[in-house]
């Protein structure tokens, strides 16, 4: 089971996709996605696609601890679909307010059938 974790200083306005630099951006099989993220403060959106499937549109995420924490299951609402093999994936986190805000995440990848 491949695992991502990423904690990230996004700066006003920017975007972060913590898919862009894993060997996994791409399916290697069809697997289970579970995304869970949480941010400082209010202000950052996520996108998740998987191939030409847009699995959600621009919404706010969660706030959680302090920077550097890791969410768990317990603690936000996973995000969860399913990917074909070789789709590329990406989840993009937009700052939407005027200063630097931090995300943290963790991403995990389990094969299916």
């Amino acid at each position: 089971m491949p695992r991502k974790t990423f904690v990230q200083s996004i700066a006003a306005a920017g975007v972060f996709d913590p898919f862009t630099d894993w060997q996994y951006r791409y399916a290697p099989y069809k697997c289970s996605v579970r995304i869970m993220a949480w941010t400082s403060a209010v202000g950052v959106t996520q996108n998740v696609k998987s191939g030409s499937e847009e699995i959600q549109v621009a919404s706010p995420i969660d706030i959680g601890g302090a920077a550097g924490n890791l969410p768990s299951a317990f603690d936000v609402d996973p995000l969860d679909f399913t990917a074909p093999a070789g789709d590329l994936m990406s989840c993009v986190f937009t700052n939407t307010t005027g200063g630097a805000l931090t995300v943290d995440g963790v991403i995990d990848l389990n094969p299916l059938g």
